[in-house]
Formats: structure tokens, sequence, C-alpha cells
């Protein structure tokens, strides 16, 4: 059995359309979507691309999915949820119908599968407790511990805060997909993990920066361009993002 794991789409239509793609060649026996599939120029696109694909797909929640429900049912937005992210959650509510916001409600928080040559593994959107969760290659041991206390499971996927890296916590493994649609690394592009009898392995598909962000600026969402040009034509690193990170965490915790 080998598991693509596809994390924080954000509604990159044109990264997703280039990595499935490449999954035509690879050939995995399923594909894991992990969480905040929507929160971006192209919802509803990138729900239904995922939702008519021939192999097999499993879904978690993402923090995006979960606001963007909230948004639609007319609840209240996270006071801390900066305007750009309320913008955004909000013109992406009104895109969806009925059924893709049911589709979204009902996702659950983490997915239990077993990996022949890995065994169980857990995958989750941000830690296996919570779906905001924050945490990077420069956490501090002892803000990990608390959210992967008493977790089965060796090997634990997530996403969240679209930086590829590996940590080790206790006997636990730690792999951080990367994001395919607003990934934070050296290069443009879209990052996912790939999982199976030989191990795992951190991917990168490269797609045409211009021609995406010319399709996303078409997007009616309020920050398309700002989306476009800071997501796609150009990305921070994965330095930078984790500075920022840091600093979001440690004042969550204040």
């Amino acid at each position: 059995m080998r598991v693509a794991a596809l994390y924080d789409i954000h509604g990159n239509l044109p990264a997703l359309n280039a990595l499935l793609a490449e999954l035509e060649n690879e050939k995995p026996n399923l594909i894991v979507i992990g969480g905040d599939i929507v929160s971006g120029p192209m919802p509803t696109e990138t729900l239904e691309r995922l939702m008519q694909l021939d192999t097999p797909v499993r879904f978690i929640r993402g923090n995006g999915d979960r606001e963007v429900v909230s948004a639609f049912d007319g609840e209240p937005l996270p006071p801390e949820m900066s305007e750009a992210g309320r913008e955004t959650t909000l013109w992406v509510s009104k895109q969806l119908n009925r059924s893709h916001r049911d589709f979204l409600s009902q996702l659950p928080l983490t997915l239990p599968l077993e990996i022949e040559g890995l065994g169980e593994v857990l995958f989750c959107h941000a830690s296996p407790v919570s779906d905001e969760d924050i945490f990077t290659p420069l956490t501090p041991e002892e803000r990990l511990f608390p959210m992967f206390q008493g977790i089965a499971q060796r090997i634990v996927i997530c996403g969240h805060t679209h930086i590829q890296f590996k940590r080790k916590i206790s006997d636990i493994l730690i792999l951080n997909s990367g994001s395919v649609g607003m990934p934070y690394a050296d290069k443009p592009g879209a990052y996912w993990l790939l999982l199976g009898p030989n191990g795992y392995e951190h991917r990168w598909t490269p797609y045409d920066v211009e021609a995406a962000a010319k399709e996303i600026m078409s997007s009616t969402e309020p920050h398309a361009q700002i989306f476009a040009e800071q997501n796609v034509r150009q990305i921070p690193t994965a330095l930078e993002a984790m500075e920022v990170l840091e600093r979001m965490a440690r004042k969550s915790t204040m």
C-alpha cells in the first residue's frame, strides 16, 4: 500500500492539478487529504476535483474547513482571525452549496491507517489533539509533549504550518507533509508526502506558476492577487515562516 498525503491545498487548483498529474505515474493506492482544502481562490472547483478522483481518497478536517463551515452557518469567526482571513473565509462560505458544507462538517480530526512497512500511522491536520496547534522545527520539546502525549502510533503525519520537516518527540516520528497550495519553502511548487513499504519521501511537484497566477487572479476572492503574488509566484522561505509561526505560537500561550 502506497499513500500520498496532500495537505493545505487552500483552493489552489492549478497546484493540485499538477500534483494529480504526477500521481497518475506514481499510482498510489490511497490519497489522504489533510485538511484546509477550500480556504483560497478556487474552493468549489478544488473540492469537486478531489471528489471526482478514481483513486480512493480519505479526508481529515483542517481549521480552515471548520471555520468555513462556521461562516456558512452564520456563526462567529475566531476573534483572533486576521481581517484578510475573515474576508476570505466569508467569501469561500458563500461559494459553497449545502452539500459542500455538509461534507466538510463531517470530516474527522484524525485518521489512523495501517501502512505496510510502517505500521499504524496517524494522520492529523495540526496535531492529534487540535486542528490549529502550531509547531515547527524550532519549537521547544516541552511545548510539543502535551500535543503528543498518550498517542499509540509511532508515526504521525501533520501539516498546518505549510513547512516540510521531520521531528522526533520521545519515540514518535512526526512528519510534516508541507503544503500543496501555500508552501513555505525555497522554491515555488506543490509539496507533499509519499508513504509506503519502503518508508517515506518528502516530495515536490513543480508547476507553471505564471499560468497559475493568472488563473488565480481571475477569481473573485478578495485577496486573489495577493495569493497569486505571495503564495504562487514567490513564496516565503521556511525560515521566514518559522520565525513568524513561533511568535504566533508563543503569543497564543501567553
